[in-house]
This record gives C-alpha cells, structure tokens and sequence, in this order.
C-alpha cells in the first residue's frame, strides 16, 4: 500500500519584510497564493528507517538524507504519535522549481506529513497536523493550508483571506538557485547601506496591504498587479542582477505585472488570461533570460491526498 499526496507551490503576491529581531529572525506580513504547479509525495513501505527518492527538473539537487524536510515530518508524526523510529520510503516527484523562492522544500514537508499520517492511519485533526508543520519551518503551514492566506510571525500564523476566480501565472525559472538567509542579511545591508537601519525599531512590521486584499477579494488581474510587492526583490536582484532582465523581458511580452517569487531566484508574471499566460511562458523560454516557463494558475487548494 502507498498513499500520494499531491502539494502546491506558492507566490508571495505581499512580502512584507520588517526589521532584525533581537533573536535573528524578521516579522513578516506575508500573503501566500498557492498555484497549481505542484510536487508529489508517495509514502509507502520501507525497508529500513526513513529512505528518500526523488525525479523531476532539480531532482540532483534535493537531499536524501535527515536534512530533507519530508523524512525530518516523517520522524516529527512518528514522535508525535510516540510511535517508534519509522520505516517508511518517500518517493518526491518535482516540478516545483529546487531553491526557487517557491517553498518546494516546504511543500515537500507538508506532503510527507499528511501521506505519512494516512498511510499509518493515524488520523491526526488538521490544527495538530498545521502545529507540527510549523515546528518543520515557518512556510510548511500553507502547503497544507492552501488557497490564499496571510501569514504572520515568521509566516506561520495563517489567516485566510477571500478570493473570487482564477489568476493566471507564469514561473520562470533561473539557473541555480538563491539562499533565503543571503537574501535576507542583504536585505539587512541593503537598508543599513541607505542610512535607514536595519532594526524591527527601524522597519516595523509591515501593514496588510488593502489594495491587495480588495484585488483578491474582486477577481480583478490589473488590480492585483498594482499591488504586488515583494521587499526581498531589492537584495535578489542585488545577489543576482541578471534577474532584472528576466523581469524586464516578462513585462516586454506583456505581463501585468512582475517580481520575484519569495526570496528567488524565481521570477513570477500575472497574466491577464490563459492564453496570454502561455504566450508569456513561451516568450520567456526563448528569450535566453532563465532557463525555464511555466504557465499555471491558482489558488488551489493545499495538500491533498490523490
């Protein structure tokens, strides 16, 4: 027996970033889309404690060992539960993009968690599953959250917020990925560089953005693309400057709008429809700017058992 779970990717479509904490972290005001690219989580029997596989684009590139976010959830419900060392083998077929500021990692973790728990028929209720995806890491919460939400604290407090329709995406992919916490302490440099300061006394927590919530709310593309905003934008493109042509070349082929996914080095487009989201992406590939396009849409929903 084996049980697949199938998990979003996401967009930042507001990330707020506010000042160094005394403890090392950043308050964030963070409003996660999740888009219909997606990875694959298989659990099924093992043959001794927890073993990894994994196919698909940057398959190299993902860990198979403890450090992997889906054997470190298969061990986290396995304690929960008080149950022994686990035999159990996940199998991770990708498409979100490895490293990208799409919380592909993450999404993994969210998947192995619900594929372990209905694989061991544990039935764990959704607020304990949501509390041990928090312990994984502060984006694990909304892949199993799903739709849109505001994430607040280091992203994992989810509050969900309304949405009518479909938004129409495009992904572009770069060569190699970025470090999250690379892009934050240059985001830290950056804004003591300006003489701004670099504290959560200098950059309080960011507002809810309301522009964006009403954009949500309505189903409206062009007024969702003025309200995107991505403060980790800034130090990607400073760590890696070719992503502005990326970024130009999108809104060139006529994207609503552009920025970095997350903390990159991913590149998200709004479309105004599907059929523009396919020319985009198709744009995109032959424009020798990333490596890669997807053409997706969202919300949808978080992890799910297929």
């Amino acid at each position: 027996m084996s049980v697949t779970v199938r998990v979003p990717a996401k967009v930042n479509v507001q990330l707020g970033v506010g000042g160094l904490r005394a403890d090392g972290f950043h308050d964030l005001t963070n409003v996660f889309f999740a888009v219909a690219l997606g990875d694959e989580v298989t659990a099924g029997p093992g043959t001794e404690g927890v073993t990894l596989s994994c196919e698909g684009p940057g398959a190299d590139q993902v860990p198979l060992d403890g450090h992997n976010l889906a054997a470190k959830a298969a061990r986290l419900l396995a304690a929960h539960h008080g149950l022994p060392e686990p035999t159990v083998h996940l199998h991770i077929a990708k498409a979100i993009p490895v490293a990208g500021g799409m919380a592909g990692g993450s999404a993994d973790g969210a998947a192995a968690l619900l594929a372990c728990d209905a694989l061991w028929g544990l039935g764990t209720p959704r607020p304990a599953l949501l509390e041990l995806a928090a312990e994984l890491g502060s984006d694990v919460p909304f892949a199993l959250f799903g739709g849109v939400a505001l994430g607040r604290g280091r992203g994992e407090l989810l509050e969900a917020l309304p949405v009518t329709g479909t938004f129409h995406w495009v992904f572009a992919v770069a060569d190699g990925g970025l470090s999250t916490p690379a892009v934050f302490r240059e985001c830290d440099r950056l804004r003591e560089a300006a003489g701004l300061g670099s504290s959560d006394v200098d950059f309080p927590t960011p507002e809810l953005s309301a522009a964006l919530v009403d954009a949500l709310a309505v189903g409206d593309p062009k007024a969702l693309a003025t309200a995107l905003t991505n403060d980790l934008q800034p130090p990607a493109v400073s760590l890696r400057p070719s992503l502005q042509a990326t970024l130009d070349t999108g809104l060139a082929a006529g994207a609503l709008a552009a920025l970095v996914s997350g903390s990159g080095p991913t590149c998200a487009f709004l479309a105004p429809d599907a059929a523009t989201a396919e020319r985009l992406a198709e744009a995109l590939r032959t424009s020798g700017t990333c490596r890669d396009a997807h053409a997706t849409y969202g919300p949808v929903p978080g992890a799910t058992v297929l």
